[in-house]
């Protein structure tokens, strides 16, 4: 025998398909090949063991001793190749499999809900878990992979994640129709916001600090009657009367108030992008990359109801 020989998975199929049906005629028709070519497949198998598996009468073929004694490990060897492909088949096509996905709760309230529910719909094998985090834990989430991949707006990404956009976005001022700077026809500029009432988020908290450093540049001193921890409580103040909010223009849409205008802040505009988050060098899974094209599909249509 040769002892660095390894039988392959192609010389194993071979035998097995002799050893059941005793003719290499219908073993070639078994395996989809050519009956010289099964005959090559056992040759090689027999020269690599060091040991004759067939015994070639006029008729068919018959095992020797040593197929004998090798059978029970080549059925049991192929079995789980077998049961590998079909598990790996059944995660590429979403029979089974897990997501797992950070993002903050702002995000996942508009977000989240239509996209898993189509998605859990067509795929009710593949379980989705939200891991519905901070935005100062966001990246780092990301970064220890207690996650498969984030969707938002990091505030420092750095060089250990990748980014790729998933929705443009930038900073409005969200205001009841009778507040005054609801009658700009398109934006309204930070040197405008000087002076009236405003609720934004806490300091150094998500897009604050975006705003407070947009606002000085803008030699704009912002007049914050409330501060919030989510953009929702925001969202029904500025209804309520208690002030105009800053937010992006997304979660403003999303929530689709008539009593609300949303208008865009200019010099500067400031994007404020949503992105699908990963980290580098960690490929996603189909599970993953599915979800990814569905929550896709989603946000387009729901930009052409809008």
């Amino acid at each position: 025998m040769n002892q660095k020989f390894s039988p392959t998975i192609r010389q194993l199929r071979a035998f097995l398909a002799v050893h059941q049906l005793r003719k290499l005629s219908a073993a070639a028709e078994k395996l989809f090949v050519t009956q010289s070519a099964v005959s090559m497949l056992i040759r090689q198998l027999e020269e690599g063991l060091g040991a004759r598996l067939f015994d070639r009468t006029t008729r068919s073929l018959q095992p020797t001793a040593a197929a004998e004694e090798m059978l029970a490990t080549a059925e049991r060897i192929l079995r789980d190749v077998d049961s590998l492909s079909a598990g790996f088949r059944e995660l590429s096509e979403l029979q089974r499999g897990r997501i797992c996905l950070a993002i903050t709760p702002t995000l996942a309230s508009f977000l989240m809900p239509d996209a898993i529910r189509n998605f859990s719909r067509a795929h009710p094998q593949v379980r989705v878990v939200v891991d519905d985090c901070a935005p100062d834990q966001f990246v780092s989430r990301i970064i220890g992979e207690h996650v498969d991949f984030g969707i938002g707006t990091p505030e420092r990404p750095g060089a250990e994640v990748e980014t790729q956009t998933l929705l443009r976005d930038h900073l409005s001022l969200v205001c009841t129709r009778e507040h005054p700077l609801a009658a700009a026809k398109k934006a309204v500029r930070w040197a405008d916001l000087g002076g009236h009432p405003l609720i934004t988020v806490r300091p150094g908290y998500g897009i604050r600090p975006l705003i407070d450093g947009t606002a000085a540049g803008a030699g704009v001193v912002l007049n914050v009657v409330n501060e919030v921890s989510f953009l929702s409580t925001a969202i029904w103040m500025t209804a309520s009367g208690m002030g105009a909010s800053i937010m992006p223009s997304a979660f403003a849409k999303a929530v689709r108030d008539p009593a609300l205008v949303i208008r865009p802040i200019t010099a500067p505009r400031v994007s404020r992008d949503i992105s699908i988050v990963t980290k580098r060098g960690r490929s996603l899974s189909a599970a993953s990359r599915s979800f990814i094209d569905a929550l896709r599909r989603e946000l387009k249509a729901g930009l052409k109801e809008g």
